[in-house]
């Protein structure tokens, strides 16, 4: 064994290079199977190793672009939804040039400010989300809302006016569903201001449409900018001691003596500092106020349209410009001296628009609610004399404004009338325009479309037997 031992060193220290070449195999296989069993090992995870997903270090992939569907369905929506549903939609204007009519159906969701029209689908959430998709938007300040069944030979239409001059017709054959949207738009358009700043909308358009960074600079303007006013109020607040409360409390009570002192409404109106309204006032309020029993606007409107407008297509059917008939509709209500032959107010339209609205805008129409349900009886009845000679009796008891203003108002459409040939405008289509402006039940029901044919009926009468109904003479 020694020798053999003794050998074996003999024969490493003559051959150190193979002596060396065996260790280091043994050592190379060693890590080898380390590396082996190490890489076994990372194949199996933990419970407690998460996994972590490439990052896209790409600058796009941060940016307000890289939006799921699911986060901007989860975003909270602050415009309440009042109502949406499909209704057949047809734009006849835009910004006050008139349009070929064509009708389509339309998803429609209305909003307290606005409506917006969807192409036919489901989920309109979901295809507002296709690129370059934006959905028709009406604003609903200072609209105009009224039943134009002279518009289309389809039932159940009514017509939304924009301030910018867009008009849209709205129809539907159920006539519940119909009378339905019709009230919710006009409470819609009733609560909201007839006139407002455009201030905070410009300000979410801005907020909408500018990028972060934008937003930061102006925001970093406007503090920069801000800054020495906030140094002023606080050297104001620092010099501001305690005995200047004695001057504070002469200003309160000064104050207190002015507002007790203060005139009352009527002596204001009487000195002419307040001044009544002309549209939405009640009719014997200015009749009153005009010392007459016809207002002078509607004599005005009336003899400008016997002087340039009795032979004019269409004339009370077509729509003037609502911006402009908004515009007349402020001078009249700020008494300005008004004078129908200016140039501004040559469209004839715009004068019959005005006339219109006048009587749409009354809190209680020219036929007072009262009357409603007698005058719709008396057109029910099927012996004509008998039925003209309930309605002249109906016409009789009326207030003598409304009377008067009426007989007046009657007699200039009857003028229309007799120049049919000329500007198609029968007594049939007369009463359909005028019928829903100057009689209308207090509380809509559910036979709206009963109402509208009884008040085109209403009208039709009063126009074909005008000098009976009017006349002095007893039947």
């Amino acid at each position: 064994m020694e020798r053999s031992a003794t050998s074996d060193m003999a024969s490493e220290k003559s051959n150190p290079s193979h002596s060396t070449g065996a260790v280091q195999m043994r050592i190379k296989n060693a890590n080898s199977h380390h590396d082996r069993l190490s890489q076994s090992k990372s194949m199996i995870l933990s419970e407690n190793v998460k996994v972590l997903e490439p990052i896209n270090r790409h600058r796009r992939n941060h940016s307000q672009h890289n939006l799921t569907l699911a986060d901007i369905i989860s975003t909270p929506d602050h415009t309440v939804v009042e109502k949406e549903g499909y209704l057949l939609k047809a734009k006849i204007a835009d910004g006050g040039k008139k349009l070929r009519k064509n009708w389509s159906t339309s998803w429609i969701v209305l909003t307290s400010r606005k409506m917006e029209f969807y192409k036919e689908s489901k989920q309109p959430a979901l295809a507002n989300l296709k690129p370059g998709y934006k959905p028709e938007c009406v604003d609903l300040c200072g609209a105009h809302i009224e039943w134009t069944p002279e518009k289309s030979s389809r039932k159940n239409v009514f017509q939304i006016t924009t301030v910018s001059g867009n008009e849209f017709l709205l129809q539907s054959d159920i006539d519940f569903l119909i009378l339905d949207w019709f009230h919710a738009i006009k409470n819609a358009i009733d609560r909201l201001p007839k006139e407002r700043s455009c201030t905070s909308r410009n300000l979410e358009f801005k907020l909408r449409r500018s990028s972060s960074t934008e937003l930061l600079n102006s925001l970093d303007t406007e503090s920069k900018e801000s800054k020495p006013e906030h140094r002023k109020s606080l050297i104001f607040r620092l010099n501001y001691s305690a005995s200047d409360s004695n001057d504070r409390n002469r200003v309160k009570s000064r104050l207190k003596k002015f507002i007790s002192r203060r005139p009352s409404l009527k002596t204001l109106q009487e000195k002419g500092l307040i001044k009544d309204q002309i549209f939405g006032s009640h009719l014997h309020l200015v009749c009153e106020h005009e010392n007459s029993t016809v207002p002078q606007f509607v004599r005005q409107c009336i003899k400008a349209v016997e002087k340039r407008g009795l032979e004019v297509d269409g004339i009370y059917r077509v729509s003037g410009n609502l911006a402009t008939i908004q515009k007349l509709r402020f001078v009249v209500n700020q008494e300005e001296k008004l004078n129908l032959d200016d140039s501004q107010w040559e469209d004839i339209h715009v004068v019959t628009g005005a006339l219109k609205m006048f009587f749409r805008e009354l809190p209680e129409p020219l036929f007072p609610y009262c009357f409603f349900e007698q005058f719709v009886e008396a057109i029910k009845i099927q012996d004509n004399a008998t039925r003209i000679k309930a309605v002249k009796t109906l016409v009789k008891k009326l207030p003598r404004p409304n009377y008067d203003t009426m007989e007046v108002l009657f007699e200039h459409l009857k003028k229309i009338a007799a120049k049919e040939s000329v500007n198609l405008m029968s007594t049939q289509s007369l009463g359909i325009v005028f019928g829903p402006t100057l009689l209308r039940p207090e509380k809509e029901t559910g036979n709206m479309a009963v109402h509208m044919l009884y008040q085109n009926q209403i009208v039709e009468l009063m126009l074909s037997e005008y000098s009976k109904i009017f006349g002095s003479e007893e039947d």
